[in-house]
């Protein structure tokens, strides 16, 4: 037995409520049980009871035996001095209140089905891939798809609180926020880290002066990236370090170490030089990228947005001074899609919530929706206990549940894990 595993029962009054009566005999009639408090102070907060002939309002606190109150010094703490109810899985003691009344206590021992508790272990002592996999078929459709709606807005909000972090640091302007984010979101994840910090070296207001001359954006960011630090055979690099040594000194920039990026065991298409090209172009289509996704409605026009191909030297080029195949070299449909779930879909999100416009919100959900489903380690064993996703919206869901979730055996407070656990007989 457990205390959280009280307060399960106690919120979803999973417990014999016929002829319920206090330790000292009194009627009990449980109106509310209040709202479950999971931070300081006791459990419940605004619970209405009828306790003999008198209703009460005030709160409630849950604790495996009665001497718990003691060894937690609630006599002497006033925040427990409107605690009107006492509720425990044994009582083996006689507690009382700062003024020395005595603590009125509902005893739950043999008050609930012995099948709810032995369901509960069976899910947290668990160590298949999620917990209720041998039961999560058996819930209800409508369960499981409400609860993972719930989880897709839970994820946006979490990503917005990361977002608004960033936004303090970058004193609320949103356009150096979203590039920040989305150079990030551009490296994946083998190059997150150095491309999070070549935005950061590199303000988008340098890269804003020369937005109509792609050849002097490429120079700032391979030059601020550190890739242009040796002496090269082909002319184009050679010209790109020329550039950027005088806008250099022109803007005060340090470079990066060139070291912190990680060509080994990448794809040839997916290279931090082809990267930083394309990211190059991006910029090049407008330094106020994120005041056009704004205006953007529809979602064929937001990939086109984030649509980029290459040309000249990286048609034949993965890396410099190291001559290849000639090859179409372009940001693929799952890499657009990628970066619209993971920064522009959060960020439009964040926007509406920040400024209280519904509009953005609903638009970014509308988007998520219509983007094709993620596909990963997670996703794909998901789709093996089949639970199958028909879009982005589902798979950032799905992903949220198994991290947030099923990972620390929340299954108490998982919409899933309840119907399971209070199925039980």
């Amino acid at each position: 037995m457990n205390e959280a595993f009280l307060h399960h029962l106690w919120k979803f009054r999973l417990f014999n409520i016929q002829n319920l009566c206090s330790t000292d005999g009194e009627e009990i009639e449980v109106l509310k049980t209040g709202l479950h408090n999971t931070d300081a102070g006791p459990d419940f907060f605004n619970a209405q009871l009828k306790i003999g002939d008198t209703i009460w309002a005030g709160n409630v606190e849950i604790h495996l035996k009665s001497s718990e109150w003691n060894k937690h010094r609630h006599t002497i703490d006033s925040a427990y001095n409107n605690v009107v109810l006492h509720v425990v899985y044994e009582h083996d003691e006689e507690v009382f209140t700062e003024k020395g009344s005595p603590l009125v206590t509902l005893e739950l021992k043999g008050r609930f089905a012995p099948g709810i508790f032995q369901s509960y272990l069976e899910l947290v002592e668990s160590n298949r891939w999620i917990p209720c996999e041998d039961h999560i078929l058996k819930v209800d459709d409508i369960t499981i798809s409400s609860w993972l709606e719930r989880m897709t807005v839970e994820r946006l909000e979490a990503k917005t609180m990361q977002i608004e972090e960033v936004q303090k640091q970058n004193k609320n302007n949103s356009e150096e926020t979203f590039y920040h984010l989305l150079a990030k979101n551009f490296g994946f994840k083998t190059n997150a880290l150095p491309f999070e910090m070549l935005a950061k070296s590199l303000p988008l207001a340098v890269l804003a002066k020369h937005q109509n001359q792609l050849f002097q954006i490429e120079a700032l960011l391979f030059g601020q990236a550190g890739l242009l630090e040796k002496k090269f055979n082909d002319d184009y690099p050679a010209s790109l370090k020329k550039e950027y040594e005088f806008l250099r000194k022109k803007y005060g920039l340090t470079a990066m170490e060139g070291s912190q990026w990680k060509f080994l065991r990448l794809r040839p298409s997916n290279f931090p030089t082809i990267r930083l090209a394309e990211f190059a172009q991006l910029i090049y289509k407008g330094s106020r990228l994120f005041s056009r996704v704004l205006e953007i409605e529809d979602i064929s026009q937001l990939q086109s947005l984030f649509s980029v191909s290459l040309s000249g030297y990286w048609e034949n080029h993965y890396v410099f001074d190291k001559h290849s195949p000639q090859r179409e070299k372009s940001l693929g449909e799952s890499a657009i899609d990628t970066i619209l779930v993971n920064t522009v879909v959060p960020f439009l999100f964040a926007y509406g919530k920040h400024r209280n416009e519904d509009i953005y919100q609903e638009r970014a959900m509308s988007f998520l929706v219509q983007l094709p489903p993620e596909t990963n380690s997670i996703i794909e064993r998901w789709n093996e206990l089949g639970i199958t996703s028909l879009n982005a919206g589902r798979t950032q869901a799905l992903l949220q549940l198994k991290n947030e979730y099923c990972n620390e055996k929340k299954c108490l407070i998982c919409s899933v894990g309840n119907k399971i656990i209070n199925s039980a007989k």
